[in-house]
């Protein structure tokens, strides 16, 4: 299997025809454009490390009273969409894997069927894992500007209306994509998506950390200590900004990947681009374990939580 099935359908642009592509890959590049042969075992580890390491998030979450908070509720939604590229990833390359070696003999429609189960699971994914990390950014703010109403204004009513409304969106336009996943506009609203995201995330944090730094220069001023509450809600943005960065190295190259099909399919340089497909899967998933490191290392209450479920003090 030389590329990840649920993402599959996007690894080459469908507009630009078979022999052009190779055309153009020889002329762009040499062996420079010849991608990357990754092994079916690293897809595979990497996809088990990631759904072992958000299960042990989502236990923390469920076993913590403490963490029974809008905030680790949106974070347990982030780790199940993480499980979701996780189970999709380790479902297609053992059926891959059992194929290839004859142990598995399945009809073409039927793989088809599960390729298209695959490919919703991974899409909706993609769009909950953005969604959820702009509710947690917006959390973050209303946390620290609203400090007095927060409680009023995230209630668990709202956090659960929230929750279900993303996964509700996330399903439909998963399956929309599925359907129309050849027609341009719809690239286009994934692209345009992300990118508001990513806007969203950026303008609430460049407030966060202004608010912080003005608190800082007070505090050096007056020779007193910020108070428990402030710190650990900067901190919690400061932990928000590092999963956005991760969020944007790890699944930048795929939507940029996005981009060029849709602006450049049958440009040299971009079909090289085209041939490093395989390594944007890797960074996808990369993404999925790096954040349950992120969570355990950077919140002591969930750190703790996460220890006792490891030794399975329950």
């Amino acid at each position: 299997m030389s590329t990840l099935a649920p993402l599959r359908l996007l690894r080459e642009p469908w507009n630009a025809s078979e022999g052009n592509q190779s055309n153009a890959t020889a002329g762009a590049g040499g062996a420079w454009c010849q991608g990357l042969d990754i092994p079916n075992e690293l897809f595979l580890t990497l996809g088990l490390v990631s759904l072992v390491e958000n299960l042990l998030v989502v236990a923390a979450i469920l076993k913590n009273r403490n963490l029974h908070s809008p905030m680790y509720y949106f974070i347990c939604c982030l780790a199940v969409s993480d499980m979701l590229v996780s189970v999709s990833n380790l479902a297609e390359t053992l059926f891959m894997l059992l194929m290839e070696h004859g142990v598995l003999v399945i009809r073409a429609s039927i793989v088809r069927h599960m390729d298209n189960v695959i490919d919703m699971l991974i899409c909706s994914s993609v769009v909950s894992s953005l969604s959820f990390l702009g509710v947690i950014a917006v959390d973050r703010y209303i946390t620290i500007f609203y400090a007095l109403r927060y409680h009023s204004i995230m209630t668990l009513q709202r956090a659960v209306v929230t929750m279900a409304s993303v996964w509700l969106t996330s399903t439909v336009s998963s399956t929309v994509f599925i359907t129309y996943y050849r027609n341009n506009a719809i690239l286009l609203c994934l692209i345009g998506f992300f990118l508001f995201m990513l806007v969203l995330m950026l303008v609430l944090y460049i407030h966060m950390f202004a608010l912080a730094r003005h608190h800082v220069r007070n505090i050096s001023s007056q020779q007193k200590q910020p108070t428990i509450y402030r710190t650990s809600s900067l901190k919690g943005a400061v932990t928000l900004t590092i999963l956005l960065g991760v969020f944007f190295i790890c699944w930048g190259p795929f939507f940029f990947h996005l981009i060029l099909i849709v602006t450049c399919p049958t440009n040299p340089f971009c079909t090289c681009f085209f041939s490093y497909f395989n390594l944007f899967l890797i960074l996808i998933i990369c993404n999925s374990v790096v954040d349950p490191l992120i969570y355990a290392f950077r919140s002591q209450e969930l750190r703790r939580t996460l220890r006792e479920v490891v030794l399975c003090s329950w």
